[in-house]
């Protein structure tokens, strides 16, 4: 399998080409665990998720690394706005480090539920303070950093080439084009790597360093995590596209101002998801998270569906429209593999016309991950009559293997498993009967019916769950 990607750095699709062979080391920005990942943030690591099963189907050995930002971090990418941690505390009266557990865990709940593989080393800011002031020292030693106000800041000036990755003018930026809010930077675009004034009161995160007591900036985490498991250089580091210009910028900086070297050579971003009302946002205080789509009865799979439908790097516009969509054709997938398992089993050797599909898939796949030509390719390939059961079987295991809906996992038979009365069981043997007729717009009526006498329904691959309704929610 040929692999190519578009490389943020280069603004061109480039073939790639790891530092060592057949080994890929990959970083990933994490999540700030102040509050559950909202949809959003979760198509990123869908997108990240392929990547790295593509590059694994491709026979690569991949190093996957991601934070875990469990330190304050302020509502800005820069060194503005509220402390996350601390605002959520408030808000809720719970402990900054148990907010950081509970937001942690229910992160991985997400990941978990949507297949996305997890990290070989899922790194937590707070256990890796040492770490970056290390690398604040090293910093401080080639003399990029100055001290005001109590705090360390690293200064762009010493580092010509900032800006490269987000196309920056570095004369505008020294000019002071605009006013910012801390007066002690030299330069508007000057950052924290250490704070030991903090401008907020009772700080709870706190720990000893060289330059006093106090916590990091945001950037320097993911510099010193990543060198850690990675090296000094490394082959990919992946982000949303608002990472870009503030914190991957920032990153380069610091990390290449400290080791005299080239960081990552792939720069590899993921764009928005888009609303009615925009990028969505948790600053803005409005936004799904996974738990509500499944209550709104939608599986998983079917969040997974819609984010494969649309390139990752193309904006993305969420609506509930689009989603019935995606259910849909989720759903008919798993009926065909049901359907294709209960006549045959996978065949161990493909044929001229099944190989074809493969390589076709395989090859849209390995150009910049394309994964809507994939899922064009697995459906065409089910349509064709010239290909028979037990191949078709086989080739769509292998395509699953970067798409994860985990194919292989579905039962042979699909059932509906109600614990109701009898009336409500009826309703859900007519949804099933339509389910199996195709006839979603009458199921979807059915399960409207359900949950309007008290119920509520869960699809997954191995049947219906049918439970009384309560009020408790969360997200």
């Amino acid at each position: 399998m040929v692999f190519s990607v578009y490389n943020t750095m280069t603004r061109r699709v480039e073939p790639f080409e790891p530092i060592a062979k057949d080994f890929v080391r990959m970083y990933c920005c994490g999540p700030t665990v102040y509050n559950f990942a909202h949809i959003g943030n979760l198509r990123t690591y869908v997108f990240e998720d392929v990547l790295r099963r593509t590059l694994e189907f491709a026979g690569y050995r991949v190093r996957h690394v991601m934070n875990v930002t469990d330190v304050g971090h302020l509502t800005d990418d820069g060194d503005d706005g509220e402390d996350k941690m601390l605002k959520s505390s408030k808000e809720t009266g719970r402990d900054v480090y148990e907010i950081a557990r509970l937001y942690t865990e229910a992160f991985f709940a997400d990941t978990d539920a949507l297949h996305i593989l997890r990290p070989e080393t899922a790194c937590r800011a707070t256990e890796h303070i040492g770490d970056m002031i290390a690398l604040i020292k090293r910093l401080e030693e080639g003399g990029h950093t100055y001290q005001a106000g109590g705090n360390v800041y690293f200064s762009i000036d010493t580092f010509p080439q900032y800006g490269e990755l987000a196309r920056l003018n570095l004369d505008e930026l020294r000019s002071g084009a605009r006013i910012d809010v801390d007066v002690n930077k030299r330069n508007p675009k000057d950052f924290t790597l250490w704070f030991t004034n903090s401008k907020f009161e009772n700080q709870a995160m706190l720990w000893d360093s060289p330059w006093g007591r106090g916590y990091p900036g945001w950037h320097i985490e993911c510099s010193a995590m990543s060198m850690k498991y990675l090296g000094e250089t490394f082959d990919i580091h992946c982000g949303g596209i608002d990472h870009i210009p503030v914190h991957h910028t920032n990153e380069i900086a610091q990390s290449e101002a400290a080791t005299g070297k080239p960081w990552v050579r792939y720069w590899i971003h993921g764009e928005f998801l888009l609303s009615d009302k925009g990028k969505m946002s948790k600053s803005k205080g409005e936004f799904l998270t996974l738990h509500v789509l499944v209550k709104k009865g939608y599986d998983p799979m079917d969040y997974r569906y819609f984010c494969l439908g649309g390139h990752y790097r193309s904006q993305l516009q969420f609506s509930w429209q689009s989603m019935d969509s995606a259910r849909n054709a989720r759903r008919n997938l798993f009926d065909r593999v049901v359907e294709l398992k209960q006549k045959a089993k996978p065949a161990a050797v493909l044929s001229v016309e099944a190989q074809r599909y493969l390589d076709l898939f395989t090859e849209h796949l390995g150009a910049d991950l394309n994964a809507p030509r994939g899922l064009a390719d697995m459906w065409n390939l089910l349509k064709d009559p010239t290909v028979v059961d037990g191949e078709k079987l086989a080739c769509l295991y292998q395509m699953d293997r970067i798409l994860g809906f985990n194919l292989e996992d579905i039962p042979s038979e699909i059932k509906e498993e109600p614990s109701a009365p009898e009336e409500i069981q009826l309703l859900l043997e007519e949804r099933l009967k339509a389910k199996r007729e195709k006839n979603y717009t009458r199921a979807d009526e059915l399960r409207a019916i359900v949950e309007g006498a008290g119920y509520q329904l869960k699809d997954t691959p191995n049947g219906t769950t049918v439970t009384k309704s309560c009020n408790q929610n969360q997200g």
